[in-house]
């Protein structure tokens, strides 16, 4: 059993929670309430921003063009086609994207954002790419399922976004080359080293779980603070 089949059968539960998410159903079914877009795309704009900081970080720990190479295309992708996604779930709400950039982050969601560039400022590139591998991992599952499981054509809300996560595409997706690239690490690495990522893995797929929760309960922060 390679790492990565070891991680994926640990993290199962979530996956499968996730998958179940009222959110995620609420995309399957194409009805979600404008306020519950909204809060996702504000709160996702912040999070790929912080997520392209992680990738910056994987280069620093890098030691071959390859590798270089990789978190290089990832960066060029979240800036230029992950607002795809975005601008559909922006259309269903019937709001322009640009005014949904740079809010204030909900709590799971700098929780999130913290996790990540925590493992990355001090981990190994082996733990770097095990905290960012749930993101792309669980939105390619949810896509490859909903496409299966609901088979949608252009007149569903949200068929754009399930598209865009699920559609097969030419070579290996993000997520087959990340896990590639982490089993050659895990080959070399020490059972700490190992334990350290699987951990960061864990941390975030429940955070995964948790950042459809907080978009779909429209989580902030406990106490407004009202200026005077």
């Amino acid at each position: 059993m390679t790492f990565t089949v070891e991680l994926r059968k640990e993290a199962d539960p979530i996956f499968e929670a996730i998958f179940n998410h009222p959110f995620v159903q609420g995309i399957a079914k194409g009805h979600l309430e404008k306020e519950q877009l909204i809060h996702y795309v504000k709160q996702d704009f912040e999070y790929l921003n912080a997520f392209m900081k992680v990738y910056g970080l994987a280069i620093s720990r890098c030691d071959t063009r390859d590798d270089i190479s990789l978190f290089n295309r990832q960066i060029s992708f979240v800036l230029n086609s992950e607002i795809h996604p975005h601008h559909n779930f922006c259309q269903a709400a019937g709001v322009h994207y640009d005014d949904l950039q740079y809010e204030p982050l909900a709590p799971t969601a700098n929780h999130y954002i913290n996790h990540m560039l925590s493992a990355a400022a001090t981990g190994s590139l082996g733990e770097i790419i095990a905290a960012l591998l749930p993101c792309p991992w669980t939105y390619w599952e949810i896509g490859k399922k909903l496409i299966k499981e609901i088979n949608p054509d252009q007149s569903h809300p949200f068929y754009d976004w399930i598209t865009f996560y699920g559609r097969d595409i030419e070579g290996e997706s993000l997520t087959e080359v990340l896990c590639e690239r982490l089993d050659r690490w895990a080959a070399d690495a020490s059972e700490d080293e190992k334990q350290k990522a699987k951990s960061h893995f864990i941390k975030s797929c429940q955070l995964e779980y948790g950042f459809w929760d907080m978009a779909y309960k429209l989580e902030k922060w406990p106490v407004d603070l009202v200026t005077v």
